[in-house]
């Protein structure tokens, strides 16, 4: 007999909704009352222009009910990811699991460099060559040491830094302020850069877990 195990169920669209919209509702107050309003006035101003001002009820109707639902829908997307950065802001670990939401040719490792007083920098590898990201109270010394590092087992790549916080960059715009950076390496050299990082030892740490949006739309995990 086969001793694999039987791969979980996947997770129907409306089950997706309904867990993001619980989670959302305990981040956000009056989130009900908020997608009510942004459904009315969408309604309203498109029922208010075809409907009432050209005289056409039905169509009026119709096209007030869908705009309202899409720009409902398009807002509780917003709403949710802002939600889920605000829920790990601030936390150990925010910075690695909003990188590890990265997608495409994104390779992301997580605590390469940790100090006593719990500064992290983490590292990611694409076409821009080698960007460093580190959170904490103080990191600037820890991205300093791992920059230096990291340059002679990679010498001539490109090393970007970015620092996460207060007065920095945002953890909601760190994935956006990765994506930023021109591409410098062609696939093949990405490839030989994460080979010879390889060599550097990583350090273990705990990431925050929970929802993470991979888009502006409705998290589908």
């Amino acid at each position: 007999m086969s001793s694999k195990q039987p791969a979980p169920a996947k997770q129907k669209w409306y089950q997706q909704v309904r867990e993001t919209y619980s989670f959302a509702a305990k981040e956000v107050s009056l989130l009900p009352l908020k997608l009510v309003g942004i459904f009315v006035v969408v309604f309203a101003l498109i029922f208010g222009v075809v409907g009432i001002a050209l005289k056409w009820t039905a169509l009026g109707a119709l096209m007030g009910l869908s705009s309202g639902l899409l720009a409902t829908l398009l807002s509780f997307g917003k709403i949710a990811e802002k939600a889920a950065y605000s829920s790990i802001d601030g936390q150990i670990g925010a910075a690695a699991s909003v990188l590890n939401t990265l997608r495409g040719a994104w390779f992301t490792t997580p605590g390469i460099g940790v100090d006593k007083n719990q500064n992290l920098v983490h590292r990611v590898v694409g076409r821009p060559g080698i960007i460093l990201v580190a959170e904490g109270s103080r990191p600037q010394t820890l991205l300093a040491e791992q920059k230096r590092m990291h340059a002679r087992y990679a010498p001539g790549v490109p090393i970007h830094e970015i620092v996460v916080g207060p007065g920095d960059t945002a953890i909601a715009d760190l994935n956006k302020t990765v994506k930023k950076f021109s591409k410098s390496l062609r696939p093949a050299e990405v490839t030989d850069v994460r080979r010879r990082l390889n060599a550097i030892p990583v350090n273990a740490f705990p990431i925050p877990k929970g929802p993470m949006p991979t888009s502006r739309k409705v998290s589908r995990r």
